[in-house]
């Protein structure tokens, strides 16, 4: 085991159904993100960043992809002799014939066997369609020094919007005295963010009592932190202050990237300190027309811009052609827009070609314009 003793489990099964057809093919975790990334790397680079050696990676739904891009377990250095990251997947319950995860804590559940493996003394459970950057070390030593059974990372959300998470409610000590779900009127702001700490050994006793109970939903928020408060176990929270994104929406992924231009951004994707690993590009470096004309723009390696571009994000192998024109938008890999198109407020998928002369997105809509198929233009 690590020098944490501490082995971690990625809950990356979810439908990822809010972003449509970005994820009809791909799991949500393996989805593109900030030019050259995937939601995944940021989850696996924090492991490997914070010395955390061994990771299973919980996948279900639309997995193909994602488990190939996960088995390469180098790209964030977990392969080495002491160390790797483990594809999981639902084993068949013959009883039921289901071969998924019923719940956050089932998907623990089926994977017994595999940490007891490793002999942990600490479970790190995490969410793997999550973007920000921490240190799991330092909640680990928060964990020890207040003794506690369970830690919870908690962030502070505007009191608008704190009805629409898990609200922890806690002491001066930061102890968890109160757990309240999407609570109409929350009493604090502290809103977890899936991400916990466990002791091993009282986590592997609740999952097997667990497993017998016909009543649970198997969900560590539902179930089990309920019943370690009411038990009167040691749970804390843990306050995280920096950047953290619940990209579950096609909106809030392209708030995500559009985060990127801000250079006040606290994610800060240079910082050679905290590294976010993620697979090798052996694209070339992006070219610059000359009769381009570029406004507070992300280019990432590989695109392409002859036309204009503005507030916009631009992801590997992307490309604006003479005359067009990209506005508050984000192109994902390998998306087109070709000669006097016109892109505006629109998240456009990987490979996606807007045809001549198109008009695609408005700068009045509510909403951001997901781009998932081709758009003819002019012949």
């Amino acid at each position: 085991m690590s020098q944490t003793n501490m082995l971690a489990m990625i809950l990356a099964g979810g439908r990822g159904s809010r972003l449509h057809e970005l994820t009809s093919k791909v799991a949500k975790p393996a989805v593109s993100y900030g030019g050259k990334y995937r939601i995944i790397d940021f989850p696996l680079s924090n492991c490997a960043n914070s010395g955390i050696d061994v990771v299973g990676v919980l996948t279900q739904y639309e997995s193909v992809l994602l488990n190939s891009y996960v088995a390469a377990g180098g790209r964030w250095g977990l392969d080495t002799r002491d160390s790797g990251v483990f594809v999981l997947t639902p084993r068949e319950k013959a009883d039921e014939g289901l071969d998924v995860y019923r719940g956050t804590a089932d998907a623990i559940s089926q994977n017994i066997d595999f940490i007891d493996t490793y002999d942990p003394e600490y479970l790190l459970v995490l969410s793997g369609d999550h973007i920000y950057k921490m240190n799991y070390a330092k909640m680990l030593d928060y964990h020890k020094a207040n003794k506690a059974d369970a830690t919870i990372a908690v962030i502070g959300v505007p009191m608008k919007e704190a009805s629409r998470f898990g609200i922890m409610n806690t002491d001066e000590t930061g102890r968890i005295v109160e757990f309240e779900e999407k609570p109409a009127n929350p009493k604090s702001n502290l809103a977890s963010m899936g991400i916990y700490i466990f002791n091993w050994k009282l986590m592997r006793k609740m999952l097997l009592d667990d497993m017998k109970n016909p009543n649970s939903s198997h969900d560590f928020g539902k179930d089990f932190i309920p019943v370690m408060l009411n038990n009167g176990k040691a749970l804390y929270a843990y306050e995280f202050k920096g950047y953290w994104k619940d990209v579950g929406t096609i909106d809030s992924l392209w708030e995500a990237n559009m985060d990127l231009l801000d250079d006040k951004n606290e994610l800060n994707l240079s910082d050679h300190s905290w590294k976010i690993y993620t697979e090798d590009s052996s694209s070339i470096p992006q070219y610059i027309g000359a009769d381009a004309k570029i406004h507070r723009a992300y280019i990432t390696q590989g695109a392409v811009v002859k036309g204009e571009v503005h507030n916009s994000v631009l992801f590997t192998n992307s490309t604006v052609e003479a005359g067009a024109k990209v506005i508050d938008t984000v192109l994902m890999p390998g998306a087109v827009v070709e000669e006097g198109a016109v892109v505006t407020r629109a998240l456009v998928a990987d490979g996606v070609r807007i045809g001549r002369n198109a008009v695609v997105g408005s700068a009045d809509s509510e909403n951001i314009l997901l781009v998932a198929k081709r758009v003819k233009g002019e012949e």
